[in-house]
């Protein structure tokens, strides 16, 4: 699904062009920091939805330690809950430092810190669905997103994905109908790889009973055998529920018998009864 991030920056949004030109959701920004709010969030969510988009939203995060990051939720939650407006998809906690506040404050660059401010509005904003936003170098040095269990959107504008998690912010200069926005693709669950980690499981194919597994030889040892050209007609063959039941008697244990390490395997004894009927044609 492709979409657009938008915030008060994207003023007069044509939702409705946004829709023709094959935008499916968009996220919204609810604010930044633990007092900035914008004002546009309840009027973006409310027009793209009529006009047949979905919607998700972002915070940015200004918080320098976890205890701001708390209260960056609980200003973030405010904001959602006095809109009345439904969230489809996550709000997404918005760490970066694209203007330079965390470094100029004293921001402390630690993957501990960081991850810890990431947990802390995590866990304020519950019981509301949330995953992390942060550029692609964010969550290779800064932050151990494996250990906050969340969904990740992460950015990197190229055309390239590399950590391909819930989200990808593929630009940042996506103009369409004469206006410019961040340019979004959500992935489908079985879409989704974490870099280069495939999160698609695949169920193990199921062991084959031992009657399955003697039709199975019995089919590929019946098209293996040669034909004959004489015009004599051949001796009818045993049905397979014979042929099987030969089989598993002479496979079956004998009445008291103890298994040994050494003894051969079904398998091995099914191809040994095969090679058996095979020489006595």
């Amino acid at each position: 699904m492709r979409g657009v991030d938008v915030s008060i920056f994207n003023e007069n949004v044509d939702w409705p062009t946004l829709k023709a030109a094959g935008i499916d959701f968009a996220i919204c920004r609810t604010g930044y920091g633990k007092s900035g709010f914008d004002e546009n969030f309840s009027r973006n969510v409310d027009e793209a939805h009529k006009a047949g988009l979905i919607c998700g939203a972002y915070h940015y995060s200004y918080a320098l330690t976890p205890a701001d990051a708390g209260q960056e939720a609980v200003f973030c939650k405010g904001i959602i809950e006095r809109a009345g407006v439904l969230l489809e998809l996550p709000v997404w906690f918005h760490m970066a430092d694209g203007d330079t506040y965390k470094k100029r404050h004293g921001f402390d660059f630690t993957r501990r810190n960081v991850t810890a401010i990431c947990k802390a509005f995590l866990d304020t904003i519950k019981p509301l669905n949330c995953g992390i936003f942060a550029p692609l170098s964010w969550l290779e040095e800064f932050i151990d997103w494996q250990s906050l269990g969340c969904e990740i959107w992460s950015a990197q504008w190229n055309s390239q994905d590399d950590f391909k998690g819930r989200m990808w912010q593929y630009t940042d200069a996506l103009k369409i109908g004469g206006q410019t926005f961040g340019g979004n693709i959500l992935y489908d669950k079985s879409e989704q790889a974490v870099l280069g980690q495939s999160t698609v499981e695949t169920e193990p194919p199921k062991p084959q009973s031992t009657s399955d597994l003697i039709h199975s030889i019995l089919s590929s040892h019946s098209k293996d055998e040669p034909t004959s050209s004489a015009q004599t007609e051949p001796p009818k063959p045993q049905a397979n529920s014979a042929v099987i039941n030969n089989i598993l008697s002479n496979i079956r244990p004998q009445a008291g018998a103890t298994k040994s390490s050494a003894e051969p395997s079904t398998a091995d004894k099914i191809h040994g009864v095969l090679a058996n009927m095979k020489n006595k044609k």
